[in-house]
């Protein structure tokens, strides 16, 4: 696991093809970058800060995924468990999250997490908060 603190990457990735015009256009529209492609490997995840909540942002086979990193269970973090069958299991009690979904697949978690939107731009990783 890859823990990425409270400062988006759009500060350290040069962004060739992008004017800052591009770039507030972006942000306009909810988008965060968050990780870049490569940094993360397969059936693993990156933690990102978003406003002061965990975001564990998965690759599945080249896909990635954005779920909330909180076990509904106990409210651990799943971040530390690992990946099985598409599924993040909770290092704690066991409970397993489907991480494209966020829907728990196993007790003891009953309530399920958020699951963000997650797009690819330019080899940059980018995720929105839609939650209201």
């Amino acid at each position: 696991m890859i823990r990425i603190k409270a400062e988006p990457i759009h500060r350290m990735v040069q962004y060739t093809n992008k004017s800052s015009t591009d770039y507030r256009k972006d942000m306009d529209n909810g988008w965060i970058d968050a990780a870049r492609v490569g940094d993360i490997p397969n059936n693993e995840c990156t933690v990102f800060d978003l406003d002061d909540e965990d975001i564990a942002i998965y690759n599945l086979d080249g896909e990635y995924f954005a779920i909330e990193d909180r076990c509904t269970h106990d409210g651990g973090d799943l971040a530390g468990g690992w990946v099985e069958s598409g599924c993040a299991v909770c290092p704690r009690h066991g409970a397993r999250f489907d991480i494209r979904t966020g829907k728990v697949m196993a007790p003891p978690a009953y309530e399920d997490i958020h699951a963000f939107p997650v797009r690819v731009q330019q080899g940059v990783i980018q995720i929105r908060d839609d939650r209201e």
